[in-house]
């Protein structure tokens, strides 16, 4: 019979070996004993699979629910059910999960303690199962968590009436893994895992970190999933699409305000899927960036704040109506970017934080573990099992789920121990530097993973700084991401635009610096959700002038961007103008389209989207210098901006930009030798757009007059605050 102190510690659920008391063993006489932990039960009789018939009752040892008892005239270990009759009446047969070996094979074990281990999502978190065949098919779900300081686990959920003593759980040592296979838990039972720290103390029950479901804010319980996604084929022009010499032109979206039903409700994945890609493919986006769609407890931080790292947030409902999601993308011929946040953690208690009662996927010290900025945990990067953590749910949204890129949040921070720190609030490195070497070396990791295992997805760094090779490969020495956001240019070029016109000639060279490091890394010029929240207002508001003086602003602005070099980021909402500052509370103020400058403007996003598309030229050497050259960078006083883009063949698009209300008729400019006319393929200043319809009509003749270092040029009408796009007729 089971000793005291054993008895004890399982009805005060704080024994951390169940597996050494519970279920089938053998006597010392030889004879087999059955023991079981049944809070609520009355009576429990054992019985065989294979015949059904019962083989002994079990006896009552304790009132709060264990029972155990010898199986006479049996020497031999069987399969078994317990028929249990419970204080209410009714009976269940349930299968022992303490009479189920290790599920976890070593190697497994070994290859995440090392952090090497490519797919942890397939081994750790909850995953149905069945077992045995025949008669002893037993379904169930295996729920394995990482938990190296706890002195017990128990997982607790709708199968078990959420009771710690119900399901303690097998550990496996230095692995620091605990699993348990539970019988007739199934998808979409809730669970948490109720850890008890090395002191004895109960934490706060906590989520699944690797949960790939979970309920709808602000309820927090982990939901176990359908079975595991498999491993996708590789989409069809999807390296293609994503080269660096592609056209790549993305909408990002925040999914929760881009629409929303009258009654503020969320539209679900598959309402989302019926209009959302169909109306970024019709203004010629190339790609959908999503704000973080991993599940995070607080609609206020957009996503940012995550603590699902491989759930689809329930805001929207299942990953399998995700799933739908990034399949009407595909069909609609557009790649899906994902926000991805590996930099930090909320504190929420039933996340991340202190989970097995220490700074386990933190860093302990704050002044290495604690985000002052957004009041958030840094993960500890130099820990394998982080790593293995983070560098999986990177593959599983990729290599399962079908994103075709992840566009990394916070690189910045990452790079830095100093980041946003006063001198003395940070920890150097090994070798004394400012440097994050552990998280260096992670994004190096999920870049070299992704490549080798999801050819053609892409990375892209919102990385604000100077630091080198940021989109180099990893074997040159580079990080290994395929795009960085250019914030410079992105902050410079606003701050131009903000601008009174009169003003502008005193600013020239924001316009013109970005083009002195413009291709030092493969750039996205990103005009993002960031630059229209805290008060900074919408991109329209930030023009100066009347109304009409904003929006011509905006559409010259524009223009502008679409010819520089670089990849396109717009946020929605600024394809037609949006007046008032992102809201992420309520959806888009899509009444705006019905005024005809905002329909306009959308029109002409449209238009510079193909644009971009059609021309080679503007897109082709995005990343390269051979791709571009000015024809008038230093005309400050009258605030004009003129550039050539090339192909690889060197066939040109000339642009020009104006960026003052005046008029500028018989404007010169040398053009390369070869055509004898340029068409006007793009004027922002159309009335189509909403512009004063200023223009060259046209076809331009060239004329044998040199200008700027050229034999030949043109005399054009440059409409005030526009943008005008020209080739070879």
């Amino acid at each position: 019979m089971l000793a005291d102190p054993d008895l004890h510690a399982l009805l005060e659920a704080r024994h951390g070996d169940p597996f050494a008391v519970l279920g089938m063993h053998r006597a010392a006489d030889g004879g087999l004993w059955v023991r079981a932990l049944l809070p609520g039960a009355t009576a429990v009789v054992v019985h065989d699979t294979k015949t059904g018939k019962a083989v002994a009752p079990l006896a009552l040892r304790d009132a709060d629910g264990v029972f155990e008892g010898p199986l006479p005239r049996r020497k031999t270990p069987f399969d078994y059910r317990l028929q249990v009759t419970w204080a209410d009446g009714h009976t269940s047969r349930l299968a022992d999960p303490y009479r189920i070996g290790p599920l976890i094979g070593e190697q497994d074990l070994y290859y995440l303690g090392e952090g090497s281990h490519l797919r942890p999502f397939e081994v750790l978190g909850a995953h149905p199962v069945t077992l045995g065949e025949g008669v002893y098919t037993l379904d169930g779900v295996r729920f394995a968590v990482w938990a190296p300081n706890a002195s017990r686990v128990s997982v607790v959920g709708d199968f078990n009436g959420w009771d710690g003593r119900r399901h303690p759980m097998r550990s496996r040592g230095p692995s620091g893994i605990w699993e348990l296979f539970v019988p007739h838990a199934a998808p979409g039972d809730r669970y948490r895992y109720e850890i008890r720290t090395r002191d004895g103390a109960v934490l706060p029950l906590k989520s699944d970190p690797y949960a790939r479901a979970a309920q709808v804010r602000p309820e927090s319980a982990s939901v176990v999933a359908g079975p595991l996604p498999p491993r996708l084929p590789l989409p069809a022009g999807r390296a293609q699409a994503n080269a660096r010499h592609a056209p790549v032109s993305i909408y990002e979206v925040h999914l929760g305000s881009w629409r929303r039903h009258p009654d503020g409700r969320f539209h679900d994945w598959d309402e989302l899927a019926a209009a959302l890609p169909a109306y970024a493919a019709d203004l010629g986006f190339t790609h959908l960036e999503l704000l973080p769609i991993t599940e995070h407890p607080f609609d206020g931080s957009w996503g940012y704040q995550t603590l699902g790292m491989y759930a689809p947030t329930a805001r929207f409902g299942d990953a399998a109506g995700f799933q739908r999601f990034v399949a009407a993308c595909h069909a609609a011929g557009l790649g899906l970017i994902l926000d991805w946040v590996p930099a930090h953690f909320p504190t929420d208690a039933f996340g991340l934080a202190q989970f097995d009662g220490t700074a386990l996927y933190e860093y302990a010290d704050p002044r290495e573990g604690f985000h002052q900025d957004w009041n958030t945990l840094i993960y500890h990067f130099g820990r394998h099992e982080v790593h293995n953590f983070l560098v999986g749910s990177a593959l599983y949204w990729t290599e399962r789920l079908g994103a075709d890129g992840l566009r990394v949040d916070a690189v910045a921070s990452m790079l830095y121990r100093d980041y946003s720190r006063p001198a003395g609030a940070w920890l150097p490195n090994v070798h004394g530097g400012r440097e994050n070497l552990e998280a260096i070396a992670l994004l190096k990791r999920v870049n070299e993973v992704l490549g080798s295992e999801c050819p053609g997805a892409i990375t892209l760094a919102e990385e604000s700084t100077a630091f080198p090779g940021v989109s180099a490969p990893t074997s040159a020495g580079g990080l290994g991401f395929h795009y960085k956001w250019n914030m410079g240019w992105m902050n410079d070029t606003l701050r131009y635009m903000a601008e009174d016109p009169v003003n502008r000639a005193w600013h020239h060279d924001k316009m013109t610096f970005g083009l002195v490091y413009a291709f030092s890394e493969n750039f996205v010029l990103p005009l993002s959700h960031d630059e229209v929240v805290h008060g900074k207002g919408s991109l329209l508001g930030k023009m100066p002038g009347d109304d009409w003086q904003k929006f011509a602003n905006l559409r010259a602005y524009y223009g502008y961007m679409w010819g520089h070099p670089g990849k396109k980021l717009l946020f929605m909402g600024q394809e037609w103008g949006q007046r008032s500052e992102w809201n992420h509370d309520v959806e888009l103020p899509w009444g705006d389209l019905q005024q005809e400058q905002h329909a306009g403007l959308q029109r002409l996003v449209r238009d510079l989207n193909l644009l971009y598309r059609d021309q080679p030229a503007l897109h082709r050497l995005d990343c390269d210098g051979a791709g571009f050259e000015w024809v008038m960078a230093d005309e400050r006083a009258h605030s004009v901006f003129a550039w050539l883009r090339r192909d690889e063949q060197g066939y040109p698009v000339l642009v020009v930009s104006n960026m003052t209300p005046v008029p500028r008729p018989g404007w010169r400019l040398g053009v390369p030798e070869g055509a004898m006319r340029w068409r006007e393929v793009l004027n922002t200043d159309s009335a189509y757009y909403g512009g004063s319809n200023l223009g060259n009509l046209g076809d331009v003749v060239v004329d044998d007059i040199p200008a700027h270092g050229r034999a030949q040029s043109l005399a054009l009408l440059l409409p005030p605050l526009a943008t005008v796009y020209f080739v070879p007729a």
